[in-house]
């Protein structure tokens, strides 16, 4: 079965890491565990919330990888709990979320079960630069016509 690709186009060229980060978002997706918030801090900054009740930071790791923000979190087991009802997951997860080039990722915190993790994206510069036109064609002077009536 062939695969239809957003890139295919001719008129996308060198997007091949694009399409590679459309199959794996596509891929972890559908993990709807932790549930997060990507939040529009300032003009040039982002906050992503999991909420990861019930991790320690000590459970959790935040790390850049290939421009990909990983946050993973794996809780030590709880001895000598028995629960009657047990509501509350805590079990491992990874999470990642592609970056665009130049976003930094600033700090990470962790308040009342909440994981925040603040980034920086540069306010981007429009360029505008003109490409000159050449041509192939050998530049030919006209031909000197003359009149020799009499």
């Amino acid at each position: 079965m062939t695969r239809l690709s957003l890139f295919n186009s001719p008129l996308m060229l060198g997007f091949e890491q694009f399409e590679q980060a459309v199959d794996m978002i596509s891929k972890t997706a559908a993990d709807g565990y932790p549930p997060y918030n990507v939040e529009k801090v300032s003009e040039n900054k982002i906050r992503i919330t999991l909420a990861v009740a019930g991790f320690a930071p000590e459970d959790m790791q935040v790390q850049i990888e290939n421009n990909q923000l990983v946050i993973r979190g794996k809780a030590k087991p709880e001895e000598n709990k028995e629960y009657l009802h047990r509501g509350i997951a805590a079990r491992q997860f990874r999470r990642a979320f592609v970056l665009a080039d130049g976003i930094e990722v600033i700090d990470a915190k962790l308040d009342n079960g909440l994981l925040h993790v603040d980034l920086e994206q540069p306010l981007q510069n429009v360029t505008i630069r003109n490409i000159e036109i050449q041509t192939n064609k050998i530049q030919v002077k006209p031909a000197v016509i003359e009149d020799n009536q009499d």
